[in-house]
């Protein structure tokens, strides 16, 4: 059988696994503060921008949008087609430097304050909770009730308003995916019309009613990888939420309080053993036995703490932001080589993003010669290449007045359909053409040439392709 979790074995078992290995739901304190009222004007602004963000358009273009089946991107108002994997690749790399760099120096500090499961989860659903069935103690005679009257209605009420929001926050997902205005063609138009999209909407609500519902703060714990990165990227240099050992433990270890007592004269370190730490982590641990991939660094042990320490006149700050070394041996926050090595490579791909997204054209051009094709040989000593060509018009604007040009040798450039076309707003435009070099012209039996896409007389992009001739013409 496991043991319960205590000082000598917290890392052998979690806070969420009772004695039989099952689970032990976890009901945390609502907590107060000054840390969580810090936290509910954050994610008040994030909630506000998880939500804004697909229905803000900057030049045309959705601010954030991921649509994977099309294989196109909106980051901060620039699209992304696949032709620009590329640069997708480098900011991916970038984020995650960033995030490795963030977690070296401050812990998993990201998962308490950004994160959206824990937004959603400890500061909209948990709320509602508070709401309907009460704090703690409340909660807990809840589940112990038998189902009556009472525990009925405080059910359905609250699995019917968290149904709601899952599907609220399910439509916003969705728009990520597709784009807000398809989304809004969705919603507005008949739903039997678009019954793939409608059981999408009612597989992520289930997804998102079944986290909040039921599997909650496991998501931290078992399913998100972040907690296991951050056991390999701290060390006791890095920023996180940690208890004063020293001064909590002190000589004679913690103790419950005693009205009148000379604390200090007894040696007893200034934890009163009063759990208040332990009852409002929404993971379930306990912060005075160290550092734990459990711990969020949600504050809001530091929040019960502090207030626990001011009802019994000792100093505040027990629990704090603090690093290992600063605790031990009182030394200040410095920059690692670590760190420095992280920053100087953070720096790098930065100025490569910055670069690259500088130089990138808001037209792609592909020009192939068709495959398995050779070249004709025309009158008049004339050789001609088939090829097909793809544009990408990444602008939402269309442009007009699309023509090729031939820029490193003298010759002749038909389409197929026609001379000059248009490219609608963020569409491929794509065709046959082909391409006529006088032999004399030609150097060898594969030619290198040079394109240009015009739009009137403003040059849009070049590129370049193969042209092939006969051997040893000249």
């Amino acid at each position: 059988m496991m043991a319960e979790q205590g000082q000598d074995n917290f890392r052998d078992t979690i806070g969420t696994l009772n004695e039989e290995g099952k689970r032990a739901w976890v009901f945390p304190k609502k907590p107060d503060g000054k840390w969580y009222t810090y936290r509910k004007y954050v994610s008040y602004i994030l909630l506000a921008f998880l939500f804004s963000a697909p229905f803000v358009k900057i030049n045309g273009n959705q601010f954030l949008m991921f649509n994977v089946l099309e294989r196109r991107f909106n980051i901060f108002g620039f699209p992304f087609w696949p032709q620009d994997f590329h640069l997708f690749v480098i900011m991916m790399i970038t984020g995650v430097v960033f995030i490795i760099l963030f977690t070296v120096a401050f812990g998993r500090l990201f998962c308490g304050w950004i994160c959206p499961q824990t937004i959603f989860m400890e500061l909209v659903f948990r709320r509602i909770e508070y709401w309907i069935d009460g704090d703690r103690g409340k909660q807990i005679r809840l589940a112990k009730m038998p189902w009556n009257t009472e525990k009925i209605r405080k059910r359905i009420l609250k699995w019917f308003v968290f149904f709601i929001i899952s599907f609220l926050i399910a439509n916003v997902f969705l728009a990520y995916l597709i784009g807000s205005d398809q989304l809004i063609r969705y919603v507005t138009s008949d739903p039997l019309e678009n019954i793939h999209t409608l059981l999408s909407l009612l597989i992520f609500t289930g997804v998102f009613y079944f986290v909040f519902v039921w599997f909650r703060e496991q998501v931290c714990i078992i399913a998100c990888p972040y907690g296991r990165l951050q056991g390999v990227l701290l060390d006791n240099q890095s920023i996180l939420v940690a208890y004063d050992h020293k001064r909590g433990e002190k000589e004679s270890g913690r103790a419950k309080f005693k009205k009148n007592e000379d604390r200090p004269t007894t040696g007893k370190g200034d934890c009163i053993d009063c759990a208040a730490c332990v009852h409002v982590c929404p993971t379930g641990i306990d912060i005075r036995n160290g550092t734990q991939l459990e711990c969020i660094n949600c504050t809001a042990c530091i929040d019960a703490c502090d207030q626990m320490m001011e009802a019994v006149h000792l100093p505040k700050g027990l629990i704090r932001y603090t690093s290992e070394a600063h605790i031990e041996k009182k030394e200040p926050f410095k920059l690692t080589p670590r760190l420095k090595g992280y920053m100087t490579v953070l720096g790098i791909l930065t100025a490569i993003l910055i670069g690259m997204l500088f130089l990138r054209n808001d037209i792609e051009a592909r020009i192939l010669r068709l495959p398995g094709q050779l070249y004709e040989r025309k009158t008049a000593n004339t050789i001609s290449n088939v090829y097909t060509y793809k544009l990408v018009n990444k602008t939402v604007n269309d442009i007009e007045d699309v023509h090729f040009k031939l820029l490193s040798h003298q010759g002749i450039i038909k389409l197929v359909s026609h001379n000059d076309f248009k490219i609608a707003g963020q569409s491929l435009t794509e065709g046959t053409l082909f391409i006529e070099i006088n032999a004399a012209a030609l150097d060898g039996d594969k030619d290198r040439l040079k394109i240009a896409i015009y739009s009137g007389d403003v040059l849009l992009e070049t590129t370049t392709t193969t042209f092939l001739g006969p051997r040893n013409y000249k």
